[in-house]
């Protein structure tokens, strides 16, 4: 479109140019005619080209800088940054199946502004999706929402059934009404969106909404016989999704009341099939907890991590608590990897499972926990009892939800502040930079910026290179625990307390 102006420009200027030249012309010999008409032929074809050049220029300018002039200024202000990328999508936690939550093309913000906000009445637990112009909300009240990217109108909303008040399962815990809390996954293969919803009995339904019109497609139960009486049973991890099958982590309440053990789940995509199940092997516990879920490498296997066993881990030897284990697309074990120190993780509460694994290049994966050391583990050989290769103290308080990755460098949320990690030859971890205290969530990286929150609500940038502070913005809601932004095409979405924020970067 910018580029037709300049155009039409010069076609204008050289029809003007010729009417003036014939005027012109008759008032001269027929000899000085003929020279002025190729003057005319050069001065026009340079004309043309000089209006072709400034063309290109100017629409290269536009590139360049990211700003693309816009028809709404109310919406897009003039001074709004645009990611030139054409993956605006965000299907799953921080995005991909190795949740590395980082987009390439997204453009840097020197400032953070509000672009609106949507009031939902539920607490938004789980990370906020992105298909084309669908922001994708699950709430505590069983309902996912459907949003305008550009406005944050609802779009549609699906209510799955009535959430479980937690003084009915006699548990404590951080979430008053139990609905949705793991982060759901979008299937582009079938145009579903999936969630698991804990509802009245209390049970876990799985959920397969189409992401166009809100309908539910597909609803079984996915509490497998194993995983008794299910209101002991917290779907807090985010689901994901493979060669299609749903895979959905288990764990257990704030308190972990009742005899339960970490439970993972799979279900195909089309809702026909049994279910597939692995239950860890421990005596108590051992639950599957930590927000990011599961990671699914390129062949399909899935790799996640254990929680602490219950404090009677002295009478009997390791049985695969506070541990990474790594199952075949069908839930059949395969590895595993625990500290050498598991069974004093396992009695001083220190899970291992608090943040979820990622996968690095080179074949690693990165594993932290409560007791702040952090793993560089081979993912195709775990290493089994103290197997890694290698190992530092990252935090000097917890590492609590998801990390995340560019290349080899890891964006690890510590109770004390993130941490950026280098993973160098050797192999060996070293710590590039930490940030303020109060920067202590799951971070999602766009371009060269890192973004985090704090528990009140405060979003931060920080340098990717340095860790340095560029800008922050108060949101005005406070945030559930573990929260952690989405980006897509340079807007940032963010669940709070009662809805969603989205965010503009100038």
């Amino acid at each position: 479109m910018y580029r037709a102006v300049p155009f039409a420009v010069a076609i204008l200027a050289s029809l003007l140019f010729g009417y003036v030249f014939t005027r012109l012309s008759w008032r001269i010999s027929q000899q000085r005619r003929f020279a002025y008409k190729r003057m005319f032929w050069m001065v026009g074809v340079a004309l043309l080209l000089a209006f072709v050049v400034s063309s290109n220029a100017l629409s290269i300018s536009f590139i360049h800088s990211g700003k693309v002039p816009t028809k709404d200024p109310r919406l897009n202000p003039p001074h709004l940054l645009h990611a030139t990328s054409e993956n605006v999508n965000w299907l799953n936690y921080h995005d991909d199946d190795m949740h590395s939550g980082y987009v390439a093309n997204e453009p840097d913000p020197h400032r953070l502004f509000r672009l609106w906000t949507t009031q939902l009445g539920g607490a938004v637990y789980a990370e906020p999706l992105v298909i084309g112009d669908h922001v994708i909300i699950a709430t505590e009240e069983d309902t996912i929402y459907s949003l305008s990217a550009q406005t944050g109108r609802i779009q549609w909303h699906t209510s799955i059934g009535q959430p479980v008040p937690l003084s009915t399962l006699n548990c404590s815990g951080t979430i008053d009404l139990i609905g949705i809390t793991g982060t759901p996954v979008y299937d582009p293969a079938s145009g579903l969106v999936f969630a698991v919803a804990e509802v009245t009995g209390p049970k876990h339904l799985l959920v397969g909404i189409d992401v166009k019109t809100g309908k539910i497609r597909i609803q079984r139960r996915v509490d497998v016989p194993e995983m008794q009486p299910p209101g002991i049973y917290l779907q807090r991890p985010a689901l994901a999704l493979s060669h299609g099958m749903v895979y959905i982590a288990f764990g257990g309440l704030a308190d972990d009341c009742g005899q339960y053990h970490g439970t993972l789940v799979a279900a195909q995509t089309d809702g026909k099939g049994p279910l597939l199940s692995y239950q860890v092997p421990t005596h108590d516990s051992g639950g599957f907890w930590g927000t990011s879920g599961p990671v699914i490498d390129q062949n399909g296997k899935v790799y996640e991590v254990t929680g602490n066993e219950d404090h009677m881990t002295q009478y009997w030897n390791w049985d695969l608590s506070n541990a990474v284990l790594r199952l075949s697309p069908t839930l059949q074990l395969e590895d595993s990897f625990a500290p050498a120190n598991w069974r004093m993780q396992d009695t001083g509460n220190q899970d291992l499972g608090s943040m979820g694994p990622v996968l690095l290049p080179d074949g690693y994966l990165f594993v932290a926990g409560k007791s702040g050391d952090g793993y560089l583990l081979h993912a195709d050989a775990l290493g089994g009892v103290g197997g890694q290769a290698a190992t530092a103290k990252i935090c000097d308080g917890l590492s609590l939800g998801g990390a995340a990755t560019v290349g080899l460098t890891i964006l690890v949320p510590c109770s004390d502040g993130l941490r950026a990690i280098q993973v160098e030859p050797g192999p060996k971890l070293k710590i590039e930079w930490h940030t303020l205290p109060q920067i202590a969530l799951p971070p999602v990286v766009g371009g060269n910026t890192v973004y985090s929150l704090d528990q009140e609500g405060t979003l931060y940038a920080v340098d990717l290179a340095t860790g340095q502070m560029i800008t922050q913005l108060a949101l005005g809601f406070a945030v559930a625990h573990f929260a952690t932004p989405t980006i897509s095409n340079g807007r940032l979405f963010v669940g709070t307390s009662t809805g969603v924020v989205a965010v503009g970067l100038a």
